[in-house]
């Protein structure tokens, strides 16, 4: 038999969690310290997930010198359409 459609399920419970004792975006130091730079309708942190990772910097280490490529119009047009959006949030700014 084909050419019948075929669906598939999954089913899971969520349990709720007591949200207070999670940790707020007013715990976290740098956002507490530089509160103005943060707009207030930030939603809060983002969700919790399994892999936390850091990245270790090398103490008196240098930035890797790479020259500058160029995007593909496509690419560039993203960037574009994104660096707009954020500068019209106020999340960013053009340098002086």
């Amino acid at each position: 038999m084909t050419g019948y459609p075929v669906f598939l399920a999954n089913i899971t419970t969520k349990t709720i969690k007591d949200k207070s004792k999670e940790k707020q975006l007013e715990d976290v130091p740098i956002v507490r310290d530089f509160s103005e730079v943060f707009p207030k309708d930030l939603p809060g942190l983002p969700p919790t997930r399994q892999v936390e990772f850091q990245i270790d910097l090398i103490p008196g280490a240098v930035l890797v010198a790479w020259a500058p490529y160029r995007l593909a119009p496509f690419e560039m047009k993203e960037l574009s359409d994104q660096l707009q959006e954020l500068s019209d949030k106020g999340f960013i700014r053009p340098s002086s």
